[in-house]
């Protein structure tokens, strides 16, 4: 589990470091401009680290779902070779998964070349194509059932057997079953849902904000929740945050 953790936080870094900065430094001037070659950058950057969390959040629930439902088969199933080569395989799907449309079919921009938005997001950036776009909403559409609906789908049904298997376990050892998944659920309940609203909901107009709104929570609060939900779970993170506060309280 905490191998698949260091794996989801440093995606999250990849994440906020591909926007927020470039953020930053816009709230500090007047002159909030990027180039081209940047702004297709961070697009790509941000949809490759986008649909590799997803496949990651799969990954962890298939790693509680063997965890709790079939115990005995774990350390086989889910040895450091298996779990080597299913992070590497999920990068490289990603990428190439993301990639081959977006080569494929090229946006071609016209001016007025402004956006309404913090950073160079796909459907901000889709605004100032020169054709239709409702082929490649489409495209944008059908990549984001197969990386954001179809996982979300996947994670569902693995708790949904992982819930029938606690329900068979004697009530003492519910709560700790239950226990190693709420963090989990957490944060898929934070970057799915706000990921739905963005990418598979009606499409926003320019002169929306909701956009943005949503963007910020995915690409900056997301990542910076995530270490907290995850490290307030841990028991000894517990004892040894409540020793620092008890500490500060109450100093010798």
């Amino acid at each position: 589990m905490y191998f698949f953790i260091s794996k989801l936080s440093f995606i999250d870094l990849c994440n906020s470091s591909s926007a927020v900065p470039k953020m930053l430094m816009d709230l500090l001037s007047t002159q909030r401009t990027i180039s081209l070659v940047a702004c297709l950058t961070q697009v790509n950057l941000l949809l490759v680290i986008g649909a590799t969390e997803c496949l990651l959040l799969v990954l962890m629930a298939y790693d509680r779902y063997l965890a709790i439902c079939l115990p005995l088969h774990y350390s086989v199933m889910m040895r450091w070779s298996i779990c080597h080569r299913l992070s590497a395989l999920i990068w490289v799907f990603s990428f190439i998964f993301i990639m081959l449309p977006l080569l494929l079919m090229p946006v071609a921009l016209c001016y007025p070349n402004q956006i309404n938005h913090f950073m160079c997001e796909s459907l901000a950036v889709l605004h100032l194509s020169c054709d239709k776009n409702y082929i490649k909403e489409l495209v944008i559409f059908s990549l984001s059932f197969i990386t954001i609906l179809l996982p979300f789908v996947l994670i569902i049904m693995s708790y949904v057997c992982i819930i029938i298997s606690v329900l068979k376990i004697r009530s003492a050892g519910r709560a700790k079953a239950f226990s190693t998944c709420i963090s989990h659920v957490t944060v898929v309940a934070m970057y799915f849902g706000t990921g739905m609203v963005a990418y598979m909901g009606p499409s926003p107009e320019n002169s929306s904000n909701k956009g943005k709104y949503v963007a910020i929570f995915y690409v900056a609060i997301a990542p910076l929740l995530n270490p907290l939900i995850y490290s307030l779970n841990n028991t000894e993170v517990k004892k040894t945050f409540t020793k620092l506060i008890l500490k500060c309280v109450m100093p010798l």
